[in-house]
């Protein structure tokens, strides 16, 4: 087997909370008090070209929350949104290590809007991890389509083989899997270390 020597990661889901997904949108609708099917049909229209950094964060919430007068401001609503990021300590920390010990090209990948993108990277120090993010916001393209894993076999010019993706969905495997680049599936940190050690990574 081919040594590894490009590791790939998504960051919502395995090194972070996921930034605004369902269960995040949910309970910050429920809290202040938004209509969540009128919500939802909205983010339904946006979440692309959001995700691809074509609209900003707060046109997206002008379109999404604030069409209409409420007694909340967008400041505040942002400042909730933000705040729902949490790390996962040990696989960050697992992650950083990887990355200190030079033997790997360090990368995500991942589907996020560019203000909640850059707020993780500065928030959790994602900088001092990682030398490439080939986000979506960044980019133009999304997870699971094909092109945004080959893109980043491209810029990175390293062989399928020689990388690994990981990803806590299944869906988002099957790509870069046909790809021919190693794929595993996060469920926690400890079975991530072990996965990766069956293909030899280690710190």
């Amino acid at each position: 087997m081919p040594k590894i020597t490009a590791l790939f990661w998504d960051v919502g889901g395995v090194l972070l909370s996921n930034a605004w997904d369902h269960e995040q949108r949910q309970q910050t609708l429920k809290q202040f008090g938004v209509d969540e099917a009128d919500f939802e049909s909205r983010h339904e229209t946006l979440l692309t070209p959001f995700e691809q950094g074509k609209i900003s964060l707060e046109e997206y919430l002008e379109r999404t929350i604030f069409y209409r007068p409420r007694s909340f401001t967008l400041e505040a609503f942002k400042a909730h949104m933000l705040s729902l990021s949490k790390a996962d300590p040990a696989a960050l920390q697992f992650a950083r290590d990887l990355s200190k010990s030079g033997k790997y090209l360090m990368s995500t990948i991942n589907n996020e809007s560019k203000a909640l993108n850059l707020y993780r990277i500065q928030t959790f120090g994602l900088r001092e991890i990682f030398s490439l993010f080939v986000s979506s916001c960044f980019v133009g393209l999304r997870k699971p389509d094909e092109a945004i894993y080959r893109l980043a076999l491209e810029i990175t010019q390293k062989p399928p083989e020689e990388s690994c993706f990981v990803d806590d969905r299944a869906a988002n495997l099957e790509s870069p899997a046909k790809l021919g680049m190693h794929v595993i599936q996060m469920q926690n940190p400890e079975q991530l270390r072990q996965d990766f050690s069956k293909l030899g990574v280690a710190s």
